[in-house]
């Protein structure tokens, strides 16, 4: 029953957190079809879980029950896949084949650098 508080308190400040940056995104963004505030929301949490696996692999340096609250509830109430899918079908479903294209693969790419740039990162300055 702990780890599940854990993780609905990691899940409300990640939700929040994703409102407000969602929010903060679409109100200084160009009015252009690209869903920004949901990819900009996910390749920081790509980031971040970079970041956090980074310091995770060091033995002992997060204990479980904080990687509950990080990983599982954080992170996951922060990022937004399902939100992604459903811009994309929306822009699919729009005509809009080049964007939805360039929404996935940014996506995916963007985030993969930035999971693995997080993990480095970490990595560097853990052995300094």
């Amino acid at each position: 029953m702990y780890q599940v508080m854990l993780v609905a308190l990691g899940g409300a400040i990640g939700s929040a957190a994703r409102f407000t940056l969602s929010g903060l995104v679409l109100r200084y963004s160009l009015d252009w079809r690209f869903p920004l505030p949901t990819f900009t929301v996910n390749i920081i949490g790509c980031l971040v879980i970079g970041m956090l696996a980074g310091l995770a692999s060091k033995e002992g340096f997060i204990s479980p029950d904080m990687r509950v609250l990080l990983f599982t509830g954080l992170v996951g109430g922060f990022t937004t896949f399902s939100a992604f899918g459903l811009e994309t079908l929306v822009l699919l479903r729009e005509g809009l084949v080049g964007i939805a294209a360039a929404y996935i693969v940014s996506s995916i790419v963007v985030g993969l650098v930035l999971m693995w740039l997080g993990f480095e990162l970490v990595k560097m300055t853990m052995q300094a």
